[in-house]
């Protein structure tokens, strides 16, 4: 069993890109379409116990101003248990909470799935040391992992 977890973390750790060298993101090639990750991507959040507060499709906002976009879609969710501790740390991190994950579709029809790094949040808001966030970047790795099998 230890070998096959090793196996699907070191796998995980091949997929992850720095895209667009964007600081503190954590993007993860999807081998599904946008819809497809984000659907599984929440049902895995739903199963893990956390609250879903909105999932905001990009691509239609932007098809109601007569403008195109491949397919982007972000998830905000998370629970006070996570969050809270966080916030112990340093109360601003409540401007980057609740968590969220961001599916988008690249120009070569790559998809990815994203989330913000929380030990880069951590930092962001002075208090690296705070293990909440090494907590929750195991949490959305563990969800991310999942979601893309």
């Amino acid at each position: 069993m230890k070998v096959l977890q090793l196996f699907l973390v070191l796998s995980l750790a091949l997929m992850v890109s720095a895209v667009g060298a964007a600081d503190g993101l954590i993007a993860v090639k999807s081998p599904y379409n946008a819809k497809e990750t984000m659907d599984r991507f929440e049902a895995v959040v739903k199963e893990r116990g956390l609250n879903v507060f909105a999932r905001i499709n990009h691509t239609a906002g932007a098809s109601k101003v007569g403008k195109s976009l491949r397919p982007t879609e972000v998830i905000i969710f998370g629970n006070p248990q996570g969050g809270t501790p966080f916030m112990e740390c340093a109360q601003t991190v409540g401007i980057d909470l609740p968590l969220k994950a961001l599916v988008w579709q690249d120009a070569s029809s790559q998809v990815w799935l994203g989330y913000n790094d929380p030990e880069f949040l951590a930092k962001r808001h002075n208090v690296a040391d705070c293990p909440a966030a090494g907590k929750l970047g195991k949490a959305l790795a563990g969800m991310t992992e999942t979601a893309l099998r």
